[in-house]
């Protein structure tokens, strides 16, 4: 069966600018990719997508009967990748990659919000920030768009790398390198090299790369690259962009000091003074594309976080931290040290096991303990994992439905709760009680 190529597919593209990889979620008229994974092979229901509505279905099985509404191609995956850099090429348009270990999903949308005030500005949508997440995002970009914002998650050598090469950013920004996916980039320096590789990218290119001051690390991967077009931000007064936290009871309170004509006071909805970083990203990057300072602030002073990130809840009289997205040493660190600062009568720790840390995952699960040690609580829960097989004086329990039922039966008031873990772990089901 002759492949089709991605010229071809591509006027069928702007016939039908609407891709899907699953059946389930099939609106009249998409382009449906049947993709192949580790326990499925969706060129299995090529035909079913027709039936639920595809205008068409791009398959790579040679074995399957001939049909006007199957495109064939050698890789389904490739091909993906392929047709949304071509699609990318059409723009002349500022594309801004963000990646890092911590805070990225939360900057990008920082970004966008603020970008959003002046621009017409496309970005990802949650997470879908891999592989295939990433071709869909640039798809999905609109031909008004002025801006877009794409998402970069990586767990490997090599991924950020491979994604340039279709994305083509022509700015970029890398939040921080912490200690998360340990397994796969095979230690923290490997971390480095990994978020590194969108360093390289826009050295080549010679494109702009915005840089937080306050990580001693960004300035050795900025000078052994010999990067000279970066425009840093931090609490440093040596940064274009300088600011640091007013307040943060609960709700983050922010002053930028150097970067406007007069220093601009920033409300958010955001918990922990750990999201300093990531509004001074935003307020950065408005900044350089000439958002003006009152849009920069109303636009973050608008955002209310969800998907479990920096969200406050409050539910039968308590106060809730849900943070439970994702987890890693950093992160973790980060969001302990700032809940047991703040002022509260009770508090109370539930916290879920890290994942992909590798042969480091039991060592860095006793470091948390021991930091734990340090402060006092009115208890601390810690759910799963390697959590069980370390030493500790706390309550655990294996899953987060246990420390849900355990949650429902305490029946407390008046207390703030810290919930956080690795995605595996679901901690929000804790909510669900």
């Amino acid at each position: 069966m002759p492949s089709i190529s991605v010229e071809a597919l591509y006027d069928i593209f702007l016939q039908h600018p609407y891709i899907t990889t699953d059946t389930r979620k099939i609106n009249q008229g998409d382009i449906f990719f049947a993709l192949k994974g580790h326990n499925f092979n969706a060129n299995d229901f090529s035909l079913q997508a027709i039936k639920e509505g595809a205008a068409y279905a791009v398959v790579d099985d040679a074995t399957l009967p001939p049909h006007d509404q199957f495109l064939f191609c050698d890789d389904v995956l490739t091909m993906l990748q392929n047709l949304a850099g071509f699609h990318r090429n059409k723009f002349s348009i500022p594309i801004i990659a963000i990646t890092g270990s911590n805070g990225k999903t939360t900057t990008k949308e920082l970004v966008h919000t603020v970008l959003s005030a002046k621009y017409k500005t496309s970005t990802t949508q949650g997470n879908l920030n891999n592989h295939i997440g990433i071709p869909l995002t640039l798809l999905r970009v609109p031909p008004d768009a002025e801006m877009v914002v794409v998402e970069m998650g990586a767990n490997h050598q090599k991924e950020i790398e491979g994604y340039c090469t279709y994305a083509k950013p022509t700015h970029g920004m890398i939040t921080n390198c912490g200690k998360a996916h340990l397994e796969g980039f095979g230690g923290e320096a490997g971390v480095r090299k990994g978020k590194g590789e969108l360093f390289d990218f826009l050295k080549e290119n010679h494109s702009h790369a915005f840089v937080c001051m306050d990580f001693d690390y960004f300035h050795s991967m900025v000078e052994d690259r010999n990067m000279n077009q970066v425009i840093w931000y931090g609490m440093s007064k040596n940064a274009t962009i300088t600011g640091h936290v007013l307040s943060a009871a609960p709700f983050l309170q922010v002053e930028i000091t150097d970067g406007f004509a007069k220093p601009l006071i920033i409300e958010t909805q955001l918990v922990g003074d750990y999201n300093l970083f990531n509004i001074l990203a935003a307020v950065t990057i408005g900044q350089y594309f000439g958002v003006s300072s009152s849009e920069i602030q109303n636009a973050i002073a608008g955002y209310h976080p969800d998907n479990s990130r920096s969200q406050l809840i409050k539910a039968g009289g308590n106060t809730i931290i849900l943070d439970a997205y994702n987890a890693n040493p950093s992160s973790m660190t980060a969001a302990i040290t700032n809940f047991a600062h703040l002022q509260a009568d009770k508090k109370i720790l539930m916290l879920g096991a890290m994942a992909e840390l590798g042969e480091e995952s039991l060592e860095e699960h006793k470091s948390l303990v021991a930091l734990i040690d340090q402060y006092e609580w009115d208890k601390v829960v810690l759910v799963g994992g390697d959590f069980g097989k370390v030493t500790h004086k706390y309550i655990w329990f294996e899953t987060s439905a246990e420390a849900a039922t355990w949650w429902k039966a305490q029946k407390m008031e008046r207390v703030y709760l810290l919930l956080k873990g690795s995605r595996s772990m679901a901690m929000e089901k804790v909510l669900a009680k």
